[in-house]
């Protein structure tokens, strides 16, 4: 069972940047590809980014966040980041970090994933 918590929202003007964290519990984290989604009011959840397990560092990237987003992990500390730059008020939504089963990045379908923090919010202002 693995159990995440994101931090790291808020309000940033366009331009500007934010960390966010993913924290995970359970001793096997490390296996688990792990994804980051948004969600906009009104629209569906879309994937963003997603970094693959078992010790490799394969990452997957939305075209709408190519060049700007970075997504890492640092599996002594059971924690994956987002670094977000050049945020654009398109950015805004309720980040989500979530968790595959498997360590090969299968899917950007949240339905696939297994594990979901509660979410941050992430305000862009213009």
């Amino acid at each position: 069972q693995v159990q995440l918590v994101e931090s790291g929202g808020g309000l940033v003007q366009a331009g500007g940047s934010l960390r966010l964290s993913c924290a995970a519990s359970g001793r096997t984290f490390s296996l688990n590809a792990v994804g980051w989604f948004r969600q906009a009011p009104g629209k569906e959840r879309e994937f963003v980014v997603a970094i693959s397990g078992g010790g490799g560092s394969s990452t997957y990237y939305a075209d709408s966040v190519k060049g700007r987003f970075t997504i890492s992990r640092d599996n002594a500390k059971n924690t994956v980041f987002l670094q977000m730059n050049s945020l654009k008020p398109e950015d805004t939504a309720v980040y989500y970090c979530a968790a595959l089963r498997s360590g090969v990045i299968g899917s950007t379908t949240p339905n696939q994933y297994s594990y979901w923090g509660q979410g941050t919010q992430v305000t862009v202002s213009s």
